[in-house]
């Protein structure tokens, strides 16, 4: 090669490895917008006013299916949204029914399977951990021997539990060892884990090496995004501890999406949800964040 040549290869090649990490990073980011999906409870004020007509502008924006809550309390969502053609391949459940099931206005964990069967959806999540029951790390394993029994009656009827975190399963107990740690080591092979990256993140977590360390026990993700420069309170127990200005739409915060997803597929996860829990406009949210999975 000619030394003019070299030179301009050479100068070419920062150009090129950047173009390269560009279709790499579209190559990762659309890996699961072929089944992306949206938990509902984004758009709870949404679907109080108008339950069909936003299921309607959910499947017209381009999602492929809907993570429900607190089923079977709400299973006329999961009957309007198949009709509408998006698919319900999850709900979070009514966590008492596992945790705590004499407690009032709570079905029997065994109705809950029956009614999912029914409507054809294979993964049931347990959305939290009532204060009450994580005082303490004992307290953690008590619960992890509740959601494995249950994991257990779950696989018999063809179906899949799964334990959705917070931040609060990362605040250190006893020395660095929390709530999370428990889980991990106390679940069965039968109970697998639902990724929310973005309480990995504020629990101090990198939500990316998380899902690798578990692979093949996280069936999907929560893809959402931490707005920058939010003063954040030292104890956070869920979205009602945030302002609504910490939560961005995917692209737009300071959470690297790309990493979160390409180790949800080498780590075996079957789909992922957006997911916002506060927003001043939550439909033009959603739209923005598949839009920056499309991009």
């Amino acid at each position: 090669m000619k030394r003019r040549q070299f030179i301009r290869a050479t100068a070419l090649t920062p150009f090129l490895a950047a173009q390269m990490r560009t279709v790499l990073a579209e190559q990762v980011n659309k890996t699961f917008l072929g089944s992306i999906g949206l938990q509902l409870y984004t758009v709870r004020h949404q679907l109080g006013k108008d339950r069909k007509g936003t299921l309607k502008a959910i499947k017209e924006m381009g999602y492929v299916q809907v993570e429900p809550y607190e089923f079977p309390k709400y299973k006329a969502v999961v009957v309007d949204a198949k009709e509408l053609g998006l698919k319900v391949n999850s709900t979070h459940i009514q966590w008492n029914s596992v945790l705590n099931p004499g407690a009032a206005d709570t079905p029997a964990f065994a109705k809950v399977l029956e009614e999912a069967q029914a409507a054809g959806i294979k993964h049931l999540i347990i959305p939290t951990i009532d204060p009450k029951d994580r005082q303490t790390l004992d307290g953690y394993k008590v619960a992890a021997e509740k959601m494995n029994r249950a994991a257990a009656e779950a696989r018999a009827a063809g179906i899949q539990l799964a334990y959705h975190n917070h931040t609060f399963e990362f605040d250190p107990m006893e020395s660095t060892r929390a709530g999370f740690d428990v889980l991990m080591e106390e679940f069965s092979a039968d109970m697998l884990f639902e990724v929310d990256a973005f309480w990995v993140q504020l629990g101090k977590r990198d939500p990316a090496k998380l899902i690798r360390s578990l692979k093949g026990r996280v069936t999907q993700v929560h893809l959402k995004d931490l707005a920058a420069g939010i003063k954040l309170p030292e104890k956070i127990e869920g979205w009602w501890s945030l302002p609504v200005e910490a939560f961005a739409s995917l692209g737009d915060g300071i959470i690297p999406v790309n990493p979160i997803i390409e180790a949800a597929k080498e780590a075996g996860v079957q789909y992922c949800h957006v997911e916002q829990d506060l927003s001043h406009d939550p439909m033009a949210s959603i739209r923005r964040s598949l839009g920056y999975l499309r991009s």
